[in-house]
Parts: C-alpha cells; sequence; structure tokens
C-alpha cells in the first residue's frame, strides 16, 4: 500500500511509536520469562520494568536485564495503578508520542506481529486496545461497563458468577469479526494511546489494586473515544501469578471490594443506600469466603 493510499492520520499511526510498561512485585521469575520473550522485538522502542517496592531481591534481579532499550524503575509505592503511571510517564519522556502497552508480568507473547497488530488499531477514536487473553483455556475478550446495581448483585454470595454472567458478558456473536468494541478491555495487558493518557490525569491512583480497567474505560466514555478487542490476537495470561504469590484469599477480597466501592461513588456516582448495599452484600459475602477457607484446610 502506497501513502497516497491511505489518509494522514493512518500514516501516521503506521509510524507512531510503541513502548512497553511491566509491572513487578516480587515476581522475578515470571517478569524475567516476559523481558526474554521480547526483549529482541524491533518493534518496541524502549521496554521499561517498574519495580513496585519488591520485599524480595527482584529489583536487584532485574537490574541485570538494563541496556539501551530496557530501563529498569524502582517505584516508591506497591500501587499498581502508581506503577503504571511512573512507567508511562517515563516512556513518554524519553520516547514522546507512542502508543503503550501496559502488561502483568505473568503474560506470554506469541510472537512480535501480535503486538503490531494491536498497535495498528489504535486511531483517533480507537485510543484503547486489548487482545483476547487465554487464561489457562478460559478466554477473555473485554465486557460491559456494569452500574452500581449490578455491582450489589455482584456481591450476593452463591449468585455472583450468575449475575456477572447475566450483565457482564457480551454474546458470542460479538466476537463474530476480527475485532469487536467492547466498554472495558482486560487490565492484564493492553494498549493506549500515550496523548489520551496524558490528556486524561493517566491512571487513578487511588485504589491499590484491581478496577483499573473500569476506571480507565470510565475515562475513555466520558472522553468520547472507544475501546475494543482484538479477537484474533491471543495473549496467554498465566492468571495472577505474582498476585497470588503476595495476597492471601482473604485479603485479596478485602483489597477488591475497596477498589469496587471507591469505583462505584467516585465513576458511577452510586447513592449512599447503594454505597450501604455494597457493603451489607459483601459483608455476607465475606462470611461465606471465610467458612471456605475454613473447610478447605
Amino acid at each position: 500500500m502506497f501513502y497516497n493510499e491511505v489518509d494522514e492520520s493512518e500514516y501516521v499511526n503506521m509510524q507512531k511509536k510503541l513502548g512497553m510498561v511491566i509491572v513487578n512485585y516480587n515476581d522475578f521469575f515470571n517478569t524475567s520469562r516476559l523481558i526474554n520473550n521480547i526483549k529482541d522485538y524491533s518493534c518496541l522502542n524502549k521496554i521499561v520494568i517498574v519495580d513496585n517496592n519488591s520485599t524480595d531481591d527482584s529489583f536487584e534481579k532485574l537490574k541485570e536485564f538494563e541496556s539501551n532499550r530496557i530501563t529498569i524503575i524502582k517505584n516508591s509505592s506497591r500501587h499498581f495503578s502508581s506503577g503504571l503511571n511512573v512507567g508511562a510517564k517515563y516512556l513518554i519522556k524519553k520516547v514522546g508520542e507512542c502508543n503503550i502497552i501496559f502488561s502483568n508480568s505473568d503474560i506470554i507473547i506469541k510472537g512480535e506481529e501480535d503486538l503490531k497488530k494491536l498497535s495498528s488499531n489504535i486511531n483517533k477514536d480507537i485510543v484503547v486496545v486489548g487482545p483476547t487473553i487465554n487464561e489457562h483455556g478460559i478466554l477473555n475478550r473485554g465486557w460491559k461497563m456494569p452500574s452500581t446495581n449490578n455491582e450489589i448483585l455482584f456481591n450476593i454470595p452463591l449468585l455472583s458468577r450468575y449475575f456477572k454472567k447475566k450483565y457482564l458478558n457480551y454474546k458470542e456473536n460479538h466476537y463474530q469479526e476480527e475485532t469487536s468494541i467492547v466498554d472495558v478491555v482486560s487490565g492484564c495487558f493492553f494498549i493506549v494511546d500515550s496523548n489520551f493518557l496524558s490528556e486524561n490525569d493517566y491512571f487513578d491512583e487511588t485504589t491499590f489494586l484491581y478496577y483499573e480497567e473500569q476506571i480507565l474505560a470510565m475515562k475513555v466514555k466520558l472522553a468520547k473515544k472507544k475501546e475494543l478487542v482484538n479477537n484474533k490476537v491471543v495473549i496467554i495470561h498465566d492468571h495472577s501469578v505474582s498476585v497470588d504469590k503476595s495476597m492471601k484469599r482473604l485479603e485479596k477480597h478485602k483489597t477488591l471490594r475497596k477498589s469496587q466501592r471507591y469505583f462505584a461513588k467516585q465513576y458511577l456516582k452510586a447513592n449512599k443506600i447503594q454505597i450501604a448495599l455494597l457493603y451489607i452484600t459483601d459483608y455476607f459475602y465475606r462470611i461465606i469466603l471465610y467458612i471456605r477457607c475454613l473447610v478447605r484446610r
């Protein structure tokens, strides 16, 4: 295809630089595996590894990977969004306008062409792009934006999965084409236009972990932009390996629900009654979870 066969915006995107931010916390094994996976990808202008104040020797070990293309940064905070922002701001400062890949450490990429395809999906209207995520055989291709009432239903013990399937999932025929517009893409691996990110105050660092993707999706919606999932590009996620190592199940649940309430109040504009219901339903959910943990011992 010749230059005169495409419009100017498409040509600029074809030439746009591509960077990658990986957040590590006490997970040298998976982070080093991912670095080895991508370090020779010529499409990546810069790779930034942000160590979120690990308590082990991850940072020191990761420093051995540092090169002209790979930078290792120590972050004083352990908030996941903080790590994303530290990496993004460094990348934009060094590379300039670019598309930024944000990735968990426990990711496996099949090939460089997949990253090129995802980056090519970014344009003036599509500012966030995700792949199809394979999590131990289960495909995650994005979901619908929940309402506060939906979030309350998700907290009901024993019925949570049913309500999530009913209110979050798109029907299978939504993914018939090569790409599909979705409300929210998975937060374990996605690409964002750097201009959109900087113009919309980056990631909200209030949450410690969880709901980053929903909060970003709300910013996309308010800016009248869109998110897209590429159904043909599949990225493997060794589901929450780094998180599971560092957080017990009940602690993870507590962190998740705290983020849920913040998202509902700050972005969904939940009223006092709805916030109270989120607390109440979570209380009963936590009792069931505690009982399950005792039984499994």
